[in-house]
């Protein structure tokens, strides 16, 4: 492990950094800097159950068409976009806010998944994954043949015997 000093000017910088951030988005400096830290990014909970990896995302208000599930190198990745909502009336002054955008999330699977049995199902905006697990890999006992010349066998303790 590597020892850092610490450098107290260095927090400093790093708080003056974020307060000018903070300003930036509530004053309306910096729009675009300030939209992209609203990026909306789904909730998503890992379940492992008795035989297989339970993947449940919230996803209100988002179709089938909205997202696509892809597996590739071991490796599980759910993306999407969600439309951006927008609407605000004066007078009375009405206004609606939804955070929008497109997001992914990747999850490493472990090894020996058959992608061809993972499934996915949405049931009022939760988007389910079920992993199925892979059969509990059992070792593969290998047998020691003949030698070179086929006239010995190996014995477990080295020790070459005679046919």
């Amino acid at each position: 492990m590597a020892l850092v000093r610490w450098d107290p000017s260095r927090e400093v910088d790093s708080l003056q950094s974020e307060v000018n951030r903070v300003f930036d988005v509530f004053f309306g400096n910096g729009a675009e800097q300030g939209a992209r830290s609203r990026r909306w990014v789904p909730a998503m909970d890992l379940v492992e159950t008795e035989d297989s990896l339970v993947l449940r995302a919230d996803l209100p208000g988002l179709t089938e068409d909205d997202v696509s599930i892809e597996i590739k190198d071991g490796v599980l990745t759910v993306a999407g976009e969600r439309k951006a909502e927008h609407e605000e009336k004066s007078e009375g002054y009405y206004r609606v806010e939804r955070s929008f955008g497109g997001f992914s999330r990747s999850l490493s699977l472990p090894q020996g998944i058959d992608a061809d049995q993972v499934t996915a199902d949405v049931d009022n905006g939760v988007l389910e994954v079920r992993i199925p697990k892979p059969e509990e890999r059992k070792p593969h006992r290998v047998p020691i043949g003949a030698g070179a010349n086929g006239s010995a066998e190996a014995s477990v303790d080295g020790t070459a015997e005679e046919k």
